[in-house]
């Protein structure tokens, strides 16, 4: 069966569920009432129909039309790169503010996310934009998670405020640049949406990409995204609601 989910990070991802028996060692949540087993036979399981995958941001859905889920909120650091337009960016940004979670924007455009910040409110429990490099700790834990949003332009600085636990970074880059390798290794997710032939060779040899996936990159419509991660690869088209229409326009590659 299909896992309908953004691939997982290079560093496991998120942890496994544990079993019954652990979650009890562990003090996970009370002994309920004993049922019988419910089990299926190789033969049914093709019939289930429900997406399977981790709680989190709904992407998009893949080429099966199937959701495809992104868990922004994790334990551990997660760093995500995006080659692609604001829109996308914009997007998972609001997307993951509706998980719950508090979204920090570092960039150099405030002006592009004026009107976020007027749908979303801003402060402590909203999206706040700062400027580039004035980003301060945020505090995030499990019960406040952040999303930090680094839209700073092809040369993104070093960023003050990085991925650590329940506090996860996307960095957006509108084209490949010198510091594009650096941050991809460094990144556990990365989406890649339309590019040039040239930065599609670059990407294919940065990212162990088929041939066919290089060819495609040139010719991907806007909304679509290749999320790579530790050799695995997945196609997403992300479709806005009416909302997300309305507050950010129709999905666009170029900004």
């Amino acid at each position: 069966m299909t896992t309908p989910t953004v691939p997982s990070p290079r560093t496991g991802g998120e942890p496994h569920t544990p079993g019954f028996g652990q979650r009890l060692r562990t003090g996970f949540g009370l002994l309920g009432p004993r049922h019988p087993r419910h089990s299926l036979s190789a033969e049914e399981i093709d019939v289930l129909s429900l997406p399977v995958g981790d709680d989190g941001v709904v992407v998009g859905v893949n080429t099966e039309g199937q959701p495809a889920v992104l868990g922004v909120n994790r334990p551990s650091p997660y760093g995500v790169v995006l080659i692609g337009g604001l829109w996308t960016a914009q997007v998972l940004a609001l997307r993951s503010a509706a998980t719950g979670a508090r979204v920090a924007v570092e960039t150099g455009r405030p002006q592009a996310w004026a009107r976020m910040v007027h749908a979303l409110g801003g402060g402590q429990n909203g999206l706040s934009v700062y400027d580039v490099g004035r980003v301060p700790p945020q505090g995030a834990s499990a019960g406040t998670p952040v999303l930090v949003v680094r839209d700073c332009g092809m040369r993104p600085p070093r960023g003050r405020v990085v991925s650590g636990p329940w506090q996860s970074v996307l960095t957006l880059l509108p084209y490949l640049s010198p510091v594009a390798p650096r941050l991809i290794r460094q990144a556990q997710l990365v989406g890649v949406q339309r590019v040039s032939p040239d930065e599609a060779a670059e990407l294919g040899r940065t990212l162990a990409l088929p041939q066919g996936d290089v060819g495609s990159l040139p010719t991907l419509p806007d909304g679509v995204t290749l999320w790579c991660a530790d050799g695995d690869r997945q196609y997403v088209t992300t479709q806005p609601t009416d909302t997300e229409t309305g507050l950010l326009g129709t999905p666009r590659r170029i900004d």
